[in-house]
């Protein structure tokens, strides 16, 4: 890996940390910020369709997890970026116990240059092996 190349994985994965760092504290701008509001689209296990623009999933997230997700730790597993100049793909593993499920997902943030920032463009929360999983009923699923 080149310095360039490590340099711009190290500020990839630092971006989704720090989104998750307030995702975790009920706070969603992190998100709200790095989603890009000119083209995004996002798949979660809960959805039955995909979110296809910014409007759409900035309304799920201040009406479903603003000030009600919360977490003491999480864990990033096994982060991997995978870039050209003006595209990354960040694939990674997240494990936390929440105020509102026990998540265990893979996670893929797919990031695009918008001038000088990174943006996610589009971004997949899938459950590891949903087989092994028990939903808690009492809790709603997000």
């Amino acid at each position: 890996m080149t310095t360039k190349d490590s340099e711009l994985s190290k500020l990839i994965i630092n971006l989704e940390k720090n989104a998750l760092d307030k995702w975790f504290q009920g706070d969603t701008s992190g998100y709200l910020n790095l989603w890009s509001q000119q083209d995004f689209s996002y798949f979660d296990s809960f959805k039955p369709k995909r979110i296809d623009t910014y409007a759409e999933i900035k309304q799920f997230v201040l009406a479903n997890v603003e000030g009600k997700l919360f977490a003491d730790t999480y864990d990033f597993e096994s982060p991997r970026v995978q870039a050209t100049d003006d595209m990354a793909v960040l694939t990674y593993q997240l494990f936390a116990k929440t105020s509102l499920n026990d998540m265990r997902y893979n996670c893929i943030e797919v990031f695009q240059r918008e001038g000088t920032t990174w943006k996610v463009i589009h971004s997949t929360w899938s459950v590891i092996r949903p087989m092994d999983t028990t939903f808690d009923n009492s809790k709603p699923l997000v």
